[in-house]
């Protein structure tokens, strides 16, 4: 794999049906022993390493702190890997190296919440791809979102926040509270310092730091569809009960994989883990989930890291 004729990564392929796992030791072997005629100049491995059977995926960052391959829906674009390639860190380093200590210590602050920012960041820490907010109904979840939103871009660097909703209505509350939040060391408001896009088209801003969308609305821009104004207002776990269907999903170009850094579903018991679960698997993301009432399948969907 190159980069302006420079080596980046190795893809390591196998015949459908070959069980990944197996072959990671095999890429990293790869990345660390090049001919010579590519090597050139570069010193250590390679960075990124895929294994791939053209249906399955995974991939892993050699300069994350503990490297761990994780499953892709696609590969990353080019200009991503060479934008990566360029930083001087990862996002599971800057993760693992977030201070513990901020403002959420309890002064103002439901202890529950802070609790909640705590072990989410831990979790975040250890890499763990999801993870289960369970807070009672009042305690205030979303809030808790744009606490831990506001330091996952100050402190992890992210760049795009997505917060899933089950019907328009609700990303209206949600949009309400990113611009009355204010920032516990700054004093403004969330959004006079980052933008905050309500989707109310199939249009991204590319420079929103938190995108707010139902769930529909994102499967609608996955399958290169526009969706109808009362579907979007519509809930999305009864639509899609209705006909019990499995949304399913193919690459597109124009919302790659790596579009969104973390993805955050709200009231996720209602069956986001079950007929929509290709549209959140769709991006390589973590993924956060918000309820007062998770099920089994909710819980087991969020590998039981609630």
């Amino acid at each position: 794999m190159l980069i302006d004729r420079k080596p980046v990564g190795i893809v390591e392929a196998k015949k459908a049906g070959y069980t990944l796992s197996s072959v990671a030791d095999q890429s990293g072997r790869y990345a660390k022993n090049l001919p010579d005629f590519l090597r050139g100049n570069l010193t250590g491995t390679l960075p990124f390493l895929y294994e791939s059977t053209g249906i399955e995926t995974f991939f892993r960052d050699e300069r994350d702190p503990h490297p761990r391959s994780r499953p892709l829906f696609a590969f990353h674009r080019p200009e991503t890997l060479a934008k990566w390639i360029g930083e001087t860190d990862t996002l599971r380093r800057r993760l693992a190296e977030m201070p513990f200590k901020h403002p959420y210590d309890g002064t103002g602050v439901r202890a529950c919440r802070v609790e909640a920012i705590a072990g989410l960041e831990k979790s975040f820490a250890e890499a763990k791809p999801r993870a289960l907010i369970q807070m009672a109904t009042g305690a205030g979840k979303t809030l808790t979102a744009c606490a831990f939103s506001y330091r996952l871009i100050k402190h992890a660097g992210a760049r795009n926040v997505l917060f899933l909703v089950d019907r328009a209505n609700l990303g209206r509350q949600a949009h309400t509270e990113f611009q009355q939040f204010v920032l516990p060391d700054d004093g403004r408001k969330f959004t006079q310092v980052y933008n905050v896009q309500h989707l109310a088209s199939n249009r991204l801003d590319s420079v929103a730091r938190v995108t707010i969308s139902t769930i529909q609305r994102l499967y609608s821009m996955l399958r290169g569809e526009e969706l109808a104004e009362d579907l979007d207002e519509r809930s999305g776990f009864e639509s899609a009960t209705a006909d019990n269907r499995i949304r399913e999903v193919k690459y597109d170009r124009a919302v790659p994989i790596e579009t969104f850094d973390f993805i955050i579903a709200d009231e996720c018991h209602r069956s986001i883990y079950n007929l929509w679960r290709q549209v959140l698997e769709y991006f390589d993301a973590f993924l956060i989930g918000l309820t007062a009432t998770p099920g089994k399948q909710a819980i087991g969907f969020f590998n039981q890291n609630v």
